[in-house]
């Protein structure tokens, strides 16, 4: 125990054992859903869910362990939402990859996003991109990903024959509709009175609702572990399937989710912690980027996404969490959860898309720090946030946000406010837009 206190400081931060494991247990409490829905998002791209529950649940543990003991605060992880809808919707339904090929592109960019870390450039580069649309990306997934539980509840559609809208809404008429209608309220209500881990208990009530009305069937759970997704990706897939260009951006565009989303819950954690000195610096911020880095490379050759830094690590610091050991606790709690991975079998598109559109809105509360009046920087956050659920592809929507604001740069004679990197990746986003029409042009 001594020992335990000396190494995570326990008395220079002003803890206790027991308050750190109390901590710990919270956190994963608030975080334990991810091990039924990220299962379940990525299934429509052809996960297998009782393995894909298995492997969320190793890596969450494992990354979340290591965060503990090389960073030292109570900072957790797991599979990153939006970016696992990203690989299921945009790269393997939208973009044509398998499965394999998509973890390879997460593969791909967790190793650069480590090598700039290594070599310093991570928060430099963080920099070149403006806030506003740095913003609009994590916005804009949220819609993305709002926009994905309204489908998988059954509530929007492409319409039948030739409408005159791409998409419409589905007036509850069958029992699995009026149950995800249900699940809204649910989840909302439980959500808004401050429920402890309110969108798991969402989850496992709306489950057992599904099951008992006979909307979703009762599957024949196999009792056995499986941790058949491990090592399942290819890396070179997206360049033969895609070509290089195409390729790059869409490892760029990825690279962006993790590049920012991390900065900003590392300091508003370690701030919540105390763990910030008088400047706003985040104490073993290189420490945090560092695992953080590594755990988007690992969850995609586990074949279950980028894991990443979880902003649910505030309920935990809440409760007293303030040094690694409330994450070593978390870890543990997820490893044992492996155990439960069967289970994700039952968890039906019922259960789960209710709880995507309240994950939606807390990703889309960004939007509030966007200077929306300012035409050189709500315009180009607009179409960067509406482009990604309407393309259902964060690479295009980005694109259209950073092309559109170096444009208006351009126009209104700002050259100088535009990084050298801004211009690179427009240019480059110029191209992948205008590519079919490109090789149309070229001499056959």
């Amino acid at each position: 125990m001594d020992s335990i206190a000396t190494y995570f400081k326990f008395s220079e931060r002003g803890t206790t054992f027991g308050r750190e494991v109390k901590a710990g247990v919270t956190t994963f409490a608030v975080m334990a859903y991810i091990i039924f829905l990220n299962p379940i998002i990525l299934s429509n791209a052809g996960l297998d869910v009782r393995a894909g529950a298995a492997a969320t649940a190793l890596i969450a543990g494992v990354m979340t362990i290591a965060m503990g003991l090389i960073a030292n605060v109570p900072l957790a992880l797991a599979a990153g939402l939006g970016i696992n809808g990203a690989v299921a919707f945009g790269l393997v339904l939208g973009s044509g990859l398998t499965l394999p090929g998509a973890m390879g592109v997460i593969v791909l960019e967790g190793i650069v996003v480590t090598v700039l870390v290594l070599v310093g450039l991570r928060e430099a580069i963080m920099h070149a991109v403006p806030l506003s649309l740095k913003r609009a990306i994590g916005a804009g997934i949220g819609l993305f990903i709002l926009f994905i539980g309204l489908v998988d509840g059954g509530l929007i559609r492409q319409p039948v024959g030739d409408g005159p809208v791409p998409v419409e809404f589905i007036f509850p008429t069958a029992p699995a509709e009026f149950i995800t209608i249900l699940g809204i309220f649910v989840t909302i209500g439980l959500f808004v009175r401050k429920v402890p881990a309110a969108l798991l208990v969402s989850i496992v009530v709306m489950t057992i609702v599904s099951i008992v009305a006979g909307v979703s069937p009762v599957p024949a759970v196999e009792p056995t572990i499986s941790f058949a997704t491990i090592g399942a990706f290819d890396l070179t897939e997206v360049f033969t399937k895609l070509g290089v260009l195409a390729a790059v951006l869409t490892v760029f565009s990825f690279m962006l989710t993790d590049f920012f989303d991390t900065m900003g819950t590392a300091t508003a954690i370690s701030e919540q912690a105390g763990l910030t000195d008088d400047e706003g610096r985040v104490e073993n911020v290189g420490r945090i980027l560092l695992v953080d880095s590594v755990a988007a490379a690992v969850g995609g050759a586990a074949g279950i996404s980028s894991n990443t830094s979880y902003i649910e690590s505030a309920a935990g610091v809440a409760e007293g969490g303030r040094t690694g050991f409330t994450s070593v606790v978390t870890g543990l709690l997820f490893l044992a959860a492996i155990l439960l991975s069967p289970a994700a079998m039952l968890v039906p598109y019922t259960a789960t898309g209710p709880v995507l559109i309240v994950v939606g809105f807390l990703m889309f509360t960004l939007v509030k720090d966007i200077d929306v009046a300012d035409v050189e920087e709500g315009l180009p956050a607009l179409l960067a946030m509406i482009v990604m659920p309407l393309t259902f592809s964060i690479t295009v929507g980005i694109g259209a946000g950073f092309v559109s604001w170096t444009f208006i740069k351009v126009v209104r004679g700002k050259l100088g406010e535009i990084h050298p990197l801004m211009w690179l990746v427009s240019i480059a986003f110029l191209i992948y837009f205008a590519q079919s029409w490109i090789s149309a042009m070229l001499p056959k």
